[in-house]
């Protein structure tokens, strides 16, 4: 690397979206061949020292310094011989004793009941912003992602959006079997604080 050459920082919000919208540039600009959006993604990816797409998704977000964990927040503590089902167990493993969701599962169940604590958290039968659902979502994570959050609700339906983006508000949806013995004891080790408006 060139030491005189100035670093300049990129930060994308939605990966997807920067795709297609460079896809569009790169047409417009009159380029021979425009690779396909699922293309394009995998190269974007692959400039950033990641396999593939997926790999990208997969990976944990860069910690954000406004994201940071409080300095008293540790992991749950889970009694030695306390009977929990394995799923709440590995779930529980992803927050902190703020209630704070501290890293992006990698596995597709443990997203989902991970995606219902941050759900119970959001304020029922009220319209919510973009901005006011990254605020909630920023207040109960500490990898600096809540684009990804948000996106992920929306896709588990539950969180609804207009199409525009433009208005949120959490679905009217009751919790059952693993994911409300999970929400019962994450909200039994955490920080009553924490569960405020749950």
């Amino acid at each position: 690397m060139n030491a005189s050459r100035e670093l300049v920082p990129l930060h994308v919000a939605d990966l997807s979206l920067f795709s297609k919208r460079l896809r569009k540039l790169l047409a417009e600009s009159g380029a021979t061949t425009v690779p396909s959006h699922v293309v394009l993604l995998n190269l974007l990816a692959k400039s950033a020292g990641h396999g593939n797409y997926q790999a990208l998704r997969a990976a944990p977000a860069p910690a954000s310094p406004d994201a940071a964990p409080t300095p008293s927040a540790k992991p749950i503590a889970i009694a030695r011989g306390s009977v929990l089902p394995d799923a709440t167990r590995k779930t529980l493993g992803h927050f902190d004793t703020d209630g704070r969701l501290v890293r992006w599962p990698t596995k597709y169940a443990v997203q989902q009941r991970a995606l219902w604590a941050l759900w119970a958290r959001l304020p029922a039968r009220r319209v919510l912003t973009e901005r006011e659902v990254n605020k909630y979502l920023t207040d109960h994570h500490a990898f600096g992602d809540p684009a990804t959050l948000r996106r992920e609700l929306v896709n588990a339906k539950l969180l609804w959006r207009t199409p525009d983006c433009s208005a949120y508000r959490k679905e009217p949806r009751r919790p059952v079997g693993e994911v409300r013995e999970f929400l019962t004891v994450l909200f039994e080790h955490t920080r009553p604080a924490s569960n405020k408006g749950v």
